[in-house]
């Protein structure tokens, strides 16, 4: 057998005799007869096994061997911590000896055992992403670069580090046999074929979720905290409440890691010197709270926060989940210009994040960026690596003060970014795509260009729509919390303590805000992560009060 690279070693690393002597008091020894299935592609909350004799086998798709486990290695990937449904199957080769570690002993082992906890975490996380790049698991998209959903449903599963094969009805020559296979033709893409079995076309998001069951949590349980939104300030409330010991259900309407989440390398984040994209950060904030076991719903947007406690997180359709305590973290969205055929674009041309997902749509062409704020840089930036040409359209004067001095240095240094100032987009054109986009200058000269790329991060807005008049907001939508809330505010909402609000709690007890959907808060990743860790102290202090 072939010597394992260093990436390869960290990845299936094989474990000591004394680190096993530590596993065994927990687990269960098995045989395993040859071609014996461990498991299939979609069980749940399945065991870890540890290789004593023998070999097991891991399988992808039709029967593609992802790696062969032997004496000392150990299966599992990030699925072991999060229980949802695996991506791959496993066999025997062979007669095999093992054992058996089920899901919830792992947990505790990985939470109180340091050495062992660094060995599994470290190799879930880097099996995962092999397969996401070998483009393994279950799942395979058929869809078209001119179709909105498509780059949606590719968005929603890279984000949510789902691994899948990708065939495009354009470029694909076997494209054809796998639709006749499943019955469906062009005109029902994007197709997501699930597990090899269920087939959806043109999906939703939430369809998608539910196939993979990412969505899947328990109803009837009253949780210490419900976090709304798995951004930074989320994810960082997740990790530091799980890790305390309350029970946390984390909702989120799209993928970890929001707005943050798309950007393609965040270069001022402290730890991480030669920076990080927003999905590494955001995948790995998910493990690091999963570990400590907290659960993410994804998929699900609340459409209502019932303002009596306990507080009943109303996600429609009849899905209620109560929670003695509230972390709203749903952040912001960059605001769309006033343009009349707007819609008919997104997705086909017009964009709202920059990842390398979108990276692939435009690669080696002509590329505009909206707005002059450090989301705009960081995004023009990297598209000027993949790009012909990258042309940032700013409505001020000038780019955003607040925007980072290494990113403007970075804009002024790179020979294909133009930056134009005082200069808005007017117009879209094009057939079933984005082909043409005229703008405005200060002077008022209208320019035409064949553009087919426009990336929009421009201005945001709260989401705060669904709190429905729950908590206070200010006059720009952003929520109150705090030395914020004066006594007018909180006669007007009904503040029913002696005490006044905590330090980012809001103008309902034991309800938090946090992030950049915080009235007075500091756009930044670090920031919202700060804010989310001193939250939950002050969640902490609530609950004691409501049993005392």
């Amino acid at each position: 057998m072939a010597e394992m690279t260093p990436a390869e070693a960290e990845a299936f690393p094989a474990l000591t005799p004394e680190q096993i002597a530590r596993i065994a008091p927990f687990a269960s020894e098995r045989q395993v007869a040859d071609g014996e299935s461990l498991w299939e592609a979609g069980d749940r909350n399945r065991p870890l096994f540890v290789v004593l004799r023998g070999e097991i086998e891991i399988l992808s798709g039709a029967d593609h061997v992802v790696t062969v486990h032997n004496a000392g290695a150990f299966t599992g990937d990030v699925d072991l911590l999060s229980g949802r449904p695996v991506v791959v199957r496993a066999r025997a080769r062979g007669a095999a000896h093992v054992l058996e570690l089920p899901p919830d002993r792992l947990r505790s082992m990985v939470q109180v055992d340091t050495e062992l906890s660094e060995v599994f975490l470290r190799a879930f996380m880097l099996r995962r992403l092999a397969l996401m790049a070998q483009g393994g698991g279950n799942v395979v998209l058929i869809g078209s670069r001119h179709s909105a959903g498509t780059l949606a449903i590719q968005e929603f599963l890279t984000r949510n580090s789902q691994p899948h094969g990708y065939l495009d009805v354009e470029r694909d020559a076997a494209v054809q046999e796998t639709l006749d296979k499943f019955g469906v033709g062009v005109e029902d893409v994007p197709v997501l074929i699930c597990r090899g079995t269920q087939v959806l076309r043109k999906p939703t998001i939430e369809d998608v979720a539910d196939c993979l069951g990412l969505n899947d949590f328990n109803e009837t349980v009253v949780r210490d905290l419900a976090v709304i939104g798995a951004g930074p300030g989320g994810l960082s409330a997740a990790v530091y409440a799980a890790s305390e010991g309350l029970d946390v259900l984390v909702f989120e309407a799209r993928s970890p890691g929001g707005q943050a989440g798309s950007s393609s390398r965040i270069e001022n984040y402290l730890g991480f010197p030669t920076g990080v994209t927003g999905q590494a950060l955001a995948s790995n904030a998910l493990v690091q709270a999963e570990k400590f076991g907290a659960e993410l719903a994804v998929a699900r947007t609340v459409a209502r926060l019932g303002c009596d406690r306990p507080y009943r997180v109303d996600l429609g359709a009849g899905v209620v989940v109560q929670a003695r305590s509230v972390v709203i973290a749903t952040g912001v969205r960059y605001r769309k210009p006033d343009l009349p055929n707007l819609s008919r674009f997104e997705g086909v041309g017009v964009y709202y994040g920059a990842t390398q997902v979108e990276g692939l749509y435009c690669r080696g062409e002509d590329l505009i960026v909206v707005g002059g704020g450090n989301s705009a840089g960081q995004a023009a930036v990297f598209l000027s690596a993949v790009g012909r040409s990258v042309t940032m359209l700013v409505r001020g004067p000038e780019l955003a003060r607040s925007m980072s001095r290494y990113l403007i240095r970075r804009i002024q240094e790179t020979p294909n970014i133009t930056l134009l100032t005082s200069t808005r987009i007017v117009a879209l054109g094009g057939d079933s795509r984005l082909e043409r986009v005229t703008w405005r200058g200060g002077s008022g000269v209208e320019t035409t260009a064949d553009i087919r790329h426009v990336f929009l991060m421009t201005g945001a807005d709260p989401n705060t729509a669904w709190l429905q008049d729950c908590v206070a907001l200010d006059g720009q939508g952003y929520v109150r919390t705090g030395p914020d809330l004066d006594a007018t505010a909180l006669a007007a909402a009904g503040w029913p303590l002696a005490r006044p609000p905590l330090l980012f709690e809001t103008s309902r007890p034991g309800v938090f805000a946090i992030g950049d959907v915080r009235a007075g808060s500091v756009k930044r990743v670090a920031a919202a992560v700060g804010e989310g860790s001193v939250c939950i102290q002050l969640v902490h202090k609530v609950l004691a009060e409501s049993v005392a």
